[in-house]
């Protein structure tokens, strides 16, 4: 199976350090010298946040930093030189885009937090293994690349039975894995 290097969503982000604020995330704003103005608010669902003496502020999208940059130069028309740290209380918002989902014929088809070094194996066998009905040896991996979805052949059973691993693909954020029903 070809490995794509570059992950292009946005858990990608979270991993290598530029996490991007989304809706439902937690921020914590902090003005030093002004605890009136430091507040903890969750992001709304337009992807902003309320600020006190300045109103909305645009934070979906954006980095801690550049949203921390926004709320100074915001606050530079009524405080001579803030200092304005922002930093994220709850990371909420990419819990659905981080999950491995596994359907079709398995005992208990489920929807699972994505854990760093997890394979379809591991997927599968959380969600109780594969039922009297599976044809496993046709499973499927899809994998939303650049807005198109990339298919992947699983040999579940040769993995499953025989131990062979070729196929045994380390899962990315947002991975389905699908086995199918066998033909009768």
């Amino acid at each position: 199976m070809e490995r794509v290097e570059k992950e292009t969503n946005q858990f990608a982000s979270y991993v290598t350090g530029d996490y991007r604020i989304g809706v439902d995330d937690r921020v914590q704003i902090t003005v030093w010298h002004n605890p009136e103005l430091s507040v903890t608010v969750p992001v709304r669902p337009d992807g902003k946040i309320s600020v006190p003496l300045i109103g909305d502020v645009a934070a979906g999208g954006n980095t801690p930093a550049q949203v921390a940059a926004i709320i100074k130069d915001k606050l530079a028309a009524f405080i001579r030189d803030p200092n304005v740290a922002v930093i994220l209380t709850e990371l909420r918002s990419h819990e659905f885009l981080s999950r491995i989902r596994v359907t079709g014929a398995v005992r208990t088809p489920r929807s699972m937090p994505y854990r760093q070094g997890m394979t379809v194996l591991d997927a599968v066998l959380e969600a109780g293994g594969v039922n009297d009905f599976a044809s496993p040896n046709r499973t499927k991996l899809y994998r939303k690349e650049k807005n198109k979805t990339e298919v992947f052949d699983i040999d579940l059973n040769d993995i499953l039975t025989k131990g062979k691993l070729e196929t045994n693909a380390e899962l990315r954020p947002g991975d389905v894995v699908t086995v199918p029903e066998r033909l009768f």
